[in-house]
Parts: structure tokens; C-alpha cells; sequence
């Protein structure tokens, strides 16, 4: 599968290994950096202007998975952007085997919670979610959001 403007990015410097050799975290900044590098590359080699709103689709997109896997997922392990036909492909992978879940707006009290919109976000911007288990243990979860 070779798309002719295919470009991915893995966040290396992100995934470098600290001193006892763990391997760093990724930052949901430094995944919007690589989503917006990566949409902004395809534009400029299309010669089309970037939909400023399907941009910041994306971005949300991005930053949600990768928060999800740091604070649901027990760490982020890998990352993954890239572009696929009209879309922005953004693969996040974490240590957990626990798939996703949307908590309802109100606990067992009837007072409300505070966050819980991440997933349903990534669900609602994307044009295709999956989750895949790893072989080793932990989940990848890629979303193709829509870049018109």
C-alpha cells in the first residue's frame, strides 16, 4: 500500500531512552507537532491550501489519544502519524490491554464528572477507529481523521 503522498513520522527523539534505558514518553505537544508537520508537508507537496478546521480536528484527535494512553493506558509506546488519501492517519500505542470506555456525565450521586470527553471526541472527529491488540501485550488505537 503506497499512497503517493504518504509521509510518516515516528517520535524518535520522544522514544529515547533515559539513563536506566526506559524509554521517555511522548507529549501530547509533540504529537500535534508531528500532525501538523505531517498535514502541512501534504498541503504544501499538494499545492493546496490546509483546511484550518479539519487541522484542528486532528490535533484534538491526537492529543486526546496520546493523553489517554499517559494517564488510562500506563504510558505511551509508540506513535505513529501519517497520510492516508484525504485523511490523517494517528496510531497510539500504550501498555494497556483495557479498551476504551465512555464513563457517563454523572456518578452514582448524581453529581457531575469532570472529564470523560476524550474518547467520545476521537470517535466523533474520525473518519475510522480501531483497536488492535499487541502481541507483546498493550493496545494500538488508530483513528483516521478527515483533512476536508
Amino acid at each position: 500500500m503506497c499512497e503517493e503522498h504518504r509521509t510518516e513520522y515516528v517520535l524518535q527523539s520522544s522514544f529515547a531512552a533515559d539513563r536506566r534505558g526506559q524509554p521517555r514518553l511522548c507529549k501530547p505537544a509533540d504529537a500535534r507537532r508531528a500532525v501538523e508537520r505531517a498535514v502541512t508537508e501534504r498541503c504544501r507537496a499538494d499545492h493546496t491550501p490546509c483546511d484550518a478546521n479539519a487541522l484542528s480536528d486532528a490535533l484534538l484527535v491526537a492529543s486526546e489519544l496520546t493523553t489517554n494512553a499517559i494517564l488510562h493506558g500506563g504510558g505511551i509506546t509508540d506513535f505513529h502519524v501519517d497520510i492516508v488519501g484525504p485523511g490523517v492517519r494517528v496510531s497510539v500505542s500504550d501498555r494497556s490491554d483495557e479498551l476504551p470506555v465512555v464513563d457517563p456525565p454523572v456518578d452514582r450521586y448524581g453529581r457531575r464528572r469532570v472529564g470523560g470527553h476524550g474518547w467520545p471526541i476521537v470517535c466523533r472527529l474520525s473518519r475510522d477507529v480501531r483497536v488492535t491488540d499487541l502481541p507483546a501485550g498493550g493496545k494500538c488505537i488508530t483513528a483516521v481523521v478527515p483533512l476536508s
